[in-house]
């Protein structure tokens, strides 16, 4: 397996868990903090690729709550996609892609099952 790069933002609680987990299995890694490195268009759209972009896009983060009526009505995965290019933070965190394959979120037993 190469190399894998999780997606995310330092201070995620969530983020934190994952990379602890990766680091204590001895798994290599490359941490990209989409706050601080940004996010494109392309990365994204190969996540739709890989995953249904509803599961990638947080309507339950304190972003989404921040946006707009207007912006939170009638999501559709191109309205997804523009907005989690402007607010990476409305990205479900963390986001593991290997391989052409993508994890999203964070539970020990999935990560065991994805590296075992």
């Amino acid at each position: 397996m190469s190399n894998s790069v999780i997606y995310g933002i330092k201070n995620c609680d969530t983020v934190r868990k994952a990379r602890k987990w990766l680091e204590a299995d001895e798994q290599a890694f490359t941490f990209h903090d989409f706050r601080e490195q940004g996010i494109n268009a392309d990365i994204i759209n190969q996540w739709f690729e890989l995953a249904d972009w509803e599961l990638l896009f947080n309507k339950r983060s304190t972003s989404f709550r921040n946006l707009t009526d207007a912006q939170k009505a009638d999501i559709t995965k191109e309205k997804a996609l523009q907005l989690m290019v402007e607010f990476p933070t409305l990205i479900k965190r963390p986001v593991l892609v290997q391989d052409n394959q993508i994890l999203i979120g964070f539970k020990a037993a999935d990560y065991q099952a994805w590296f075992k």
